[in-house]
């Protein structure tokens, strides 16, 4: 498993504490949207602000090797960004099995010195467009416009992410990432209908895995059933990024017929971020005294004021669609023949690119 995939996985996870710490509520969101999202401001951080933002995606690893004499931040820390371009490229793949669309976009006030380093890095690490606005005049206009920007990406399933009066005549920088998904299962099931699927039997979680895949089979579903009606909250204290590398692995599961009963449910759910990063390391990002996002900048860096997070998803006997966008404002062992896979109590999920094993959504279902 690459470095990027156990980084990711670990901050899912670091994610889903905070996400999930009301334990009755339903939660959905895509760790790979705020990953996006908050590379990029890496891109322009500098200093403690950066090392921040770097512990808390775990990029420790990536950034070790490269050259520490380097007085300019994208060099230093070029390998973070070329593995992430890689797997957007990757993921960016046309195919007709599925619907899969990331988009990032850099809304900049015109009136303010950006650096062109900046803008030019985002664009080749991020494939994300830039576009100059005007905040200090139109504020109001181009919230809309921003908002209906990620509506169109995420086929109209994300509405209003910035809602009214987040953006004013202070703002500088709005960051976003927006990510569709639609696809059909690889084989459709119907209730009281067995197919094939992918099968795990676990004794150090208390739980058993599912993972269904999708029509082509790169991306899949992997359902975390435990044992017990009442287990999820022990599920979820057990939870760790080791296991789930380990249950990701294809080597750990095997085909086996499973009669599946998987509910039909909805979600829409709003995040704001800001005390969750905080509360996970990101602290000087949205401090005016500490911030050090001078990499954005000629002349003077700005601070984040709003770090924004919207997901929706509808899974039914056909298929899966979900969506997901944030934004950033500056200011084993084998199991029988025929095993019963019955998800009638709550259970956590997510999907996930095959080939990367890179977690695209992650949810808890409690009552569908």
């Amino acid at each position: 498993m690459s470095s990027f995939s156990k980084a990711h996985t670990q901050f899912t996870l670091d994610l889903f504490q905070q996400l999930g710490k009301s334990k009755e509520e339903n939660v959905f969101y895509s760790p790979f949207s705020i990953t996006a999202a908050l590379r990029l401001l890496l891109l322009g951080s500098k200093g403690n602000t950066a090392q921040q933002i770097r512990e808390v995606l775990h990029l420790q690893e990536d950034t070790e090797n490269t050259k520490e004499g380097s007085t300019h931040h994208v060099e230093r820390s070029e390998n973070v960004h070329l593995h992430f371009q890689e797997l957007l490229t990757d993921l960016s793949k046309p195919t007709d099995a599925y619907q899969l669309k990331i988009a990032n976009k850099f809304y900049g006030e015109k009136t303010f010195p950006f650096s062109r380093e900046y803008v030019d890095a985002i664009t080749k690490y991020y494939l994300a467009n830039a576009e100059s606005v005007d905040f200090v005049n139109d504020a109001e206009e181009n919230e809309k416009r921003i908002n209906s920007w990620v509506e169109s990406q995420t086929n109209g399933k994300i509405k209003n992410l910035f809602p009214d009066g987040t953006l004013d005549s202070s703002t500088i920088l709005v960051l976003v990432n927006a990510i569709y998904f639609k696809a059909e299962w690889d084989q459709k099931f119907y209730t009281n209908k067995t197919k094939e699927a992918e099968f795990w039997l676990t004794k150090d979680a208390q739980a058993r895995i599912l993972e269904i895949p999708y029509k082509g089979k790169d991306l899949s579903m992997i359902v975390l059933l435990p044992n017990e009606v009442e287990g999820l909250q022990k599920l979820e204290q057990q939870l760790t990024a080791e296991k789930l590398i380990k249950w990701m692995s294809s080597q750990n599961m095997e085909n086996v017929e499973v009669n599946l009963h998987l509910p039909q449910f909805k979600m829409e759910k709003s995040y704001k971020l800001n005390s969750m990063l905080k509360a996970m390391g990101i602290v000087d990002a949205f401090n005016p005294r500490d911030a050090d996002l001078s990499g954005l900048a000629e002349h003077r860096g700005p601070v984040v004021s709003e770090a924004l997070h919207k997901s929706f998803v509808e899974v039914t006997e056909e298929g899966t669609e979900a969506a997901a966008a944030t934004g950033l404002v500056t200011r084993v062992t084998s199991a029988p023949v025929q095993e019963q896979f019955h998800c009638n109590h709550p259970f956590l999920f997510f999907i996930k690119q095959s080939k990367t094993n890179s977690i695209l959504f992650f949810g808890r279902v409690s009552s569908p």
